[in-house]
Formats: C-alpha cells, sequence, structure tokens
C-alpha cells in the first residue's frame, strides 16, 4: 500500500497547473525547494517520475498525465466531504485557533474573549502563545487560523489586516515626579542608560534605527528578551527602556513615568494575519471584528498614547 498525503497530490496538481515550481510553491505557501521535496517523495513512493524537468520548461510524464485526472478527481471529493462536515460541525460548535505574543495574551486578549463569550458564548478555541517568529510559521502552515502581532516587513502569502496603531514610549523610574504625558525626542536620550531588547528581534532593530538616526550612541545596560523583564528592571532601577505604547498600562500599575518619542513618532501597527488564499471562519472575523473595536476602547481607557 502507497502512504502519500493530500499535500503531495496538492503539491504535485499545482507543477502540473503552472508548469513551473516557483509559481506552484508561492500557490501552496511554501518554498520551491519544499515543493521539490514533496513532489520528489510522491515519485519515489510511487516509483515513477512524473515530471520532465528542465531549467526552463516543466511537463508531465506519461505516468504524469494519468495521474493528474486521478487525484484531481479525488481530490475535489475530498474537499466537498471536509467542506460538508466542517461545515456541519461548525454549525453545531463554531472553532477557531489564534496565536498571540504573550504580553498581548496576558494583558489584552483573555480579557477580551471573556467579554466576547458573553455575546458567543458557544464557541471553542485554541491559543498559542508566542513571539512572532513562532506564530508566524503555525499561520503560513494552517495549524493556526490567525495570528496577532507586529511585523515588520511584507509577508509573501500572508494577508495583513491592521487592528490598531500604537508608538514607542521611553519609561524611566518614577523619582517622585508625575508619569503625566509628555513628549521627548530621540536626541534627548544621549547618554541616558539603557535596557535593551536582543538585537536579533525587529523591535529592537527599529528602536536602534532612530536612536542612531537620532545620534544616540548606546551601550546597553541590559539585554532582555521579554517586555515584561525590561519593565521590571526600570522599576528596580537599573535604566530606563524603549517599549510600545501599549505597555502603558503595566507601566502604570508599577508606578513608572513615560513619555512619548517624537522626532519622529514611531509607529506599530497591531495586525491580524491569516493566509491570503484562506478563508477565515466566520466565528473568527466576528471575534476579529470584535477585537478592532475592544482594543481601541481598551486603548482609550488606559490612555494609551
Amino acid at each position: 500500500m502507497i502512504d502519500f498525503t493530500s499535500r503531495q497530490l496538492r503539491a504535485f496538481l499545482l507543477v502540473a497547473q503552472h508548469r513551473n515550481f516557483s509559481r506552484a510553491a508561492a500557490a501552496l505557501f511554501i518554498t520551491p525547494s519544499g515543493l521539490s521535496l514533496l513532489i520528489r517523495e510522491l515519485e519515489t513512493q510511487l516509483g515513477v517520475r512524473l515530471f520532465d524537468r528542465t531549467t526552463r520548461h516543466v511537463s508531465l510524464t506519461s505516468a504524469g498525465l494519468q495521474l493528474q485526472d486521478v487525484a484531481l478527481r479525488n481530490l475535489q471529493e475530498l474537499d466537498g466531504a471536509m467542506s460538508h462536515l466542517g461545515q456541519s460541525v461548525g454549525d453545531i460548535c463554531p472553532s477557531f485557533s489564534l496565536g498571540a505574543p504573550t504580553f498581548w495574551t496576558a494583558s489584552v486578549l483573555a480579557k477580551a474573549i471573556k467579554e466576547f463569550r458573553t455575546r458567543c458564548p458557544d464557541f471553542q478555541l485554541r491559543v498559542f502563545d508566542g513571539d512572532t517568529a513562532t506564530i508566524l510559521p503555525r499561520v503560513e502552515s494552517g495549524s493556526l487560523d490567525m495570528g496577532l502581532g507586529f511585523f515588520f516587513k511584507h509577508l509573501t502569502g500572508i494577508r495583513q489586516t491592521p487592528l490598531f496603531r500604537f508608538s514607542l514610549v521611553v519609561i524611566r523610574e518614577n523619582k517622585g515626579q508625575t508619569s503625566r504625558r509628555s513628549s521627548i525626542p530621540w536626541s534627548a536620550l544621549k547618554g541616558e542608560r539603557i535596557i535593551a531588547l536582543q538585537s536579533p528581534l525587529p523591535l529592537q532593530q527599529l528602536i536602534d534605527k532612530h536612536l542612531a538616526k537620532a545620534g544616540v550612541v548606546y551601550q546597553p545596560t541590559l539585554v532582555l528578551n521579554y517586555l515584561n523583564s525590561q519593565i521590571a528592571m526600570v522599576e528596580a532601577g537599573e535604566g530606563l527602556a524603549i517599549v510600545p505604547s501599549f505597555t502603558i498600562p503595566e507601566c502604570h500599575r508599577r508606578g513608572l513615568a513615560f513619555s512619548r518619542l517624537i522626532n519622529p513618532v514611531a509607529r506599530l501597527d497591531l495586525c491580524q494575519i491569516r493566509q491570503a488564499g484562506k478563508r477565515l471562519p466566520p466565528i473568527a472575523q466576528d471575534f476579529t471584528a470584535f477585537l478592532q473595536s475592544y482594543i481601541a476602547g481598551w486603548a482609550g481607557r488606559s490612555g494609551i498614547l
């Protein structure tokens, strides 16, 4: 018995359709090398070559032509059956999955889910909490319906929907001062003791770019992995930190002073991401619309800059 997967067959059909591995890989949201591996595995299992390949041309072999009709017919039947079953189950108990950064999961998402359940109590939810570097591949592979996060570049095969725009603020120990909403330029940070995140993180790279443009040269007093750690070390008096404005409620809780960074204002867009060719379940669409409104209300109540 040959053990093959529907993903192998979809890869085969896309190559047969596009006659090009790069275009087929893009349609499947994987790399060309990953697609080639799927085809090689299928050819090895079948014991036949499915494509004649040159540097400029891809064509079906006689064996590939035989497989094409059978694979297309069976996948159409499978997709139809799965869609019918999924719709039936979804009508009974709608469900979706999402990934979100740990800070967001704890400070905002948990309360948002609780409120959403008062409007739509009968749904199942799977939450993955991690950083954007681990959320993104799960969305790309389809193991998560959608993700939340801050993404600093265009993502191929991924649709980004902005939910709310934040900015960067500098936080410091409140030594008898009030945490009023003042603004300071980036250049005012010259000579300050700065607690940073790890340099490979996109957020820290954005911060370092703005500091460099303002002529601020620094050696971090501490280099940490998480925003919560930064905030705690600022509270401990180890220096100041540059953090997204969505951390302001936590900074308030710890009695820290904060100032908005200007000249320029650095914008951070919280986005929902999903596969470009994938339609979200209706319950996930409803939750996204609710979440956008919820975050705007939460930001207003929290004095977010």
